[in-house]
């Protein structure tokens, strides 16, 4: 059974770096081929695919949002970090980890973590 599991801070002040951390248990990210992958969702927005890291740490970004999105990973803790640089009050969302079985998407995913808060204000 896959799990996944996001961690971090639910405040950070704008021009500040989000940093979150997800953690995998059931499977790991280095063995299959799957994209490990961050979505977030906006107050009155829908889902938006931020980008992933694959089973050999190849990364995968939004045309949007990758010149401040860096992805990585520990696998020695078999988790996957999201850095979201130079944030701003639209970036407040909830922030996703997922297992999706290609890049760029939204509905091709078996396993979500719960989501957390994230709020960008001074």
């Amino acid at each position: 059974q896959v799990q996944l599991q996001e961690s971090g801070p639910g405040l950070v002040k704008p021009s500040q770096t989000l940093s979150l951390t997800c953690t995998v248990s059931g499977e790991s990210i280095t063995a299959n081929l799957y994209y490990w992958s961050w979505i977030r969702q906006s107050p009155g927005k829908g889902l938006e695919w931020m980008g992933a890291i694959g089973r050999s740490g190849g990364t995968y970004y939004s045309p949007s949002l990758k010149s401040r999105t860096s992805i990585s990973r520990d696998t020695s803790k078999n988790q996957f970090i999201l850095q979201l640089s130079s944030v701003t009050p639209e970036d407040t969302a909830v922030y996703y980890c997922a297992r999706a079985n290609r890049i760029q998407t939204i509905t091709d995913i078996d396993f979500w973590g719960q989501g957390t808060q994230v709020t960008v204000s001074s």
